[in-house]
């Protein structure tokens, strides 16, 4: 294969999409992230898909070793290394760097250092040990009957909850390229995914929680198409018995594919899609309803979904005392289990208009944001402080089965607690209208970041009746 038809391999710039993934998880600069990720798939390098025995790549000749100019096309786990490396460089920097050359010198040394580091250490012998583990794996399937495909099976799930389920694009390409040129991992992969379909299917239907089946229905669907992390992240790993249904299930699917010797002619589908390209569509067909079935009937016997907790009873008045705090007048959240008030003066928004997309995903709860008009924010109702971030910018709240979440700005957490002052600690009893946190409105958008706080139940789907809105 060529060059240049490797080069647009599918998968061959998932390195970039990892890096941007990685360093949002980390913390890091998405930016950075994504520079780091093409770094390591500069056109510069030798492309990962050509290296052969007879066609090698030229090398650096750092004096006491050399390092191979090859990049990292198909490969995951340096790839999130090299980020963390660089997120972890990154905040260390901010907090030692002066803010008037910060914005210089943090960015510049941060990839440096990262860049370094990766083509030096990380990258050479993570990719070595990344291939030792595909290795092994395609070993599991190829060499050892249906019993190494039992075992795949039942690990594919656990890595996509890891995110590292790309880098079997590597395996399966191999295969393809191979002397049989089926790609029989292609089945396993379909007998995990459509398992965590029927897990989450089985969910759906057994639910009485309107919010959890809304959820759950979509993400099957979903998931029988190929596409499992909303079912995953959204519902069976959520309650962990139908994940684990589902890894019997696709354990079991993935055996049965092995010993009726399925395989595809190519990769980057599986579920339903798979139907184009499997080699055997009526037992392919049986693969499917195996994996589904068994992950269905176990989710149906193991897990049971939780009684909704008992709306406790209004507590008697307490006697008359003089006020300490004024407590604001505008509920921005309701539900069966008491009133959110608006937490800091300004304009409500709808959570969906929050400028951040995990925040307007819903991922975190629902809720809402406010577009501050202040700079203080206070308690929305009495609980007691369940959490505290270390960079001051965000506290936890909660009160009869309501937990609550206010973050103050969007990617604020980079600032370190510049601009900040946190009034509370954690465990601390709080009344509705106490201070909770100080902020600096002009120091968050100097920074290049939205001020805009966000109002997140983080439980919303365990609560009934819940309603948004400035009321």
């Amino acid at each position: 294969m060529s060059a240049a038809l490797a080069a647009v391999r599918p998968g061959a710039l998932l390195p970039i999409l990892v890096a941007v993934s990685a360093a949002r998880v980390f913390g890091g600069n998405l930016f950075l992230g994504g520079v780091i990720g093409m770094m390591m798939v500069h056109p510069a390098l030798m492309n990962a898909w050509t290296v052969t025995p007879t066609n090698q790549p030229a090398v650096w000749n750092l004096g006491l070793f050399k390092i191979a100019q090859v990049g990292y096309q198909g490969h995951v786990i340096p790839v999130i290394l090299a980020v963390l490396l660089m997120s972890t460089v990154e905040k260390w920097l901010h907090k030692k760097v002066p803010e008037m050359i910060d914005l210089f010198v943090t960015p510049l040394v941060t990839v440096l250092v990262t860049a370094f580091a990766t083509f030096v250490v990380i990258g050479p012998i993570f990719s070595v040990l990344e291939n030792w583990v595909l290795t092994g794996a395609e070993w599991l399937v190829t060499s050892t009957g249906g019993i190494g495909a039992l075992i795949m099976g039942a690990l594919y799930p656990w890595t996509v909850v890891m995110g590292l389920h790309h880098m079997y694009n590597v395996i399966e390409a191999g295969m393809l390229s191979g002397a049989l040129g089926l790609n029989i991992w292609m089945p396993i992969a379909s007998a995990a995914n459509f398992a965590q379909f029927g897990a989450c299917l089985a969910v759906a239907i057994k639910c009485r929680n309107g919010k959890l089946k809304s959820v759950a229905l979509p993400s099957s669907l979903s998931a029988s198409l190929g596409i499992t992390e909303p079912a995953i992240f959204g519902v069976n790993f959520r309650f962990m018995k139908p994940f684990i249904a589902g890894v019997i299930g696709g354990a079991v699917g993935a055996l049965f594919g092995s010993l009726t010797h399925l395989g595809a002619t190519t990769y980057g589908v599986t579920g339903i899609p798979g139907l184009l390209a499997i080699n055997n569509i009526p037992v392919y067909c049986i693969e499917l309803l195996i994996s589904a079935g068994i992950a269905f009937i176990v989710t149906t016997v193991i897990w049971k979904e939780d009684e909704p907790k008992p709306v406790p009873a209004a507590a008697a008045p307490a006697p008359a005392a003089a006020p300490t705090f004024t407590a604001p007048k505008t509920s921005v959240i309701r539900c069966a289990n008491g009133v959110v008030l608006q937490p800091v003066k300004g304009k409500v928004i709808p959570y969906t208009e929050i400028p951040d997309d995990t925040f307007a995903s819903g991922v975190l709860g629902e809720g809402v944001g406010v577009e501050p008009a202040d700079e203080l924010v206070v308690a929305p109702f009495d609980g007691e402080i369940s959490s505290v971030a270390d960079s001051k910018h965000a506290v936890g709240i909660s009160a009869n089965d309501m937990e609550l979440l206010i973050h103050v700005g969007v990617d604020t957490v980079n600032m370190n607690g510049d601009g900040f002052t946190c009034l509370v600690k954690e465990g601390d009893k709080v009344k509705a209208g106490q201070p909770l946190i100080r902020f600096s409105r002009s120091k968050i958008r100097a920074a290049g970041y939205s001020d805009t706080v966000a109002v997140l139940l983080t439980n919303s789907d365990d609560l009934e009746g819940v309603e948004l809105g400035a009321k």
